[in-house]
């Protein structure tokens, strides 16, 4: 496949998965505040969860474009994509499953509930933003020129387009989450 149907394949993505996390935030108030069995944590704390991965992410995410725009300025255009690129590795595609692997998130990815759900809306909305404008600033193919290791799931090195899908793929993840939730809700209301 063309790199040009990469990206934009990967914009599609991004594009859908962050317009259904955006359709969470208008759930009735009962189903966000609502605390599953199991004790773990509401839709509210899910999406804050979403929120502050992409925002430590998009961290990475930045300084990689930054130094593999730099990488492409040394080599003066002659940079191509090889045909055989992958985005999509089977460790990576595992990311988007909730019963894949173990997942231990960082303290700091840790939902605390200080922030309205209002600002982590519009927090979620911008980092939808960023992303694709990281994109464009990475339309040549750039982005593989620059990796960061990522010790989730054992994946190794990622391509900054790469870490942009993780990003995608870690809120579809908690996409399933947030239905699973409102599933266990509609039983509970049902009784």
């Amino acid at each position: 496949m063309p790199f040009e149907h990469t990206l934009i394949n990967l914009k599609r993505e991004l594009i859908r998965t962050f317009a259904v996390v955006d359709e969470w935030f208008d759930k009735a108030h009962t189903l966000r505040s609502y605390k599953p069995a199991d004790g773990g944590w509401g839709v509210s704390e899910v999406l804050e969860h979403i929120m502050l991965t992409n925002h430590f992410l998009l961290i990475v995410i930045e300084k990689g474009t930054l130094k593999a725009l730099k990488k492409s300025e040394n080599i003066d255009g002659k940079f191509i994509v090889p045909e055989d690129y992958v985005l999509a590795t089977p460790g990576l595609l595992q990311i988007g499953d909730p019963n894949a692997f173990e997942w231990q998130r960082p303290e700091h990815h840790q939902p605390t509930g200080s922030q309205s759900l209002h600002d982590v809306r519009r927090e979620i909305r911008d980092q939808l933003d960023q992303c694709l404008i990281t994109l464009e600033l990475l339309q040549r193919g750039e982005g593989i020129l620059h990796h960061t290791t990522m010790s989730v799931n054992s994946l190794g090195k990622l391509d900054v387009y790469q870490y942009v899908y993780f990003l995608a793929l870690h809120a579809q993840r908690h996409l399933i989450q947030m239905k699973n939730i409102e599933q266990e809700f509609e039983k509970c209301l049902s009784v």
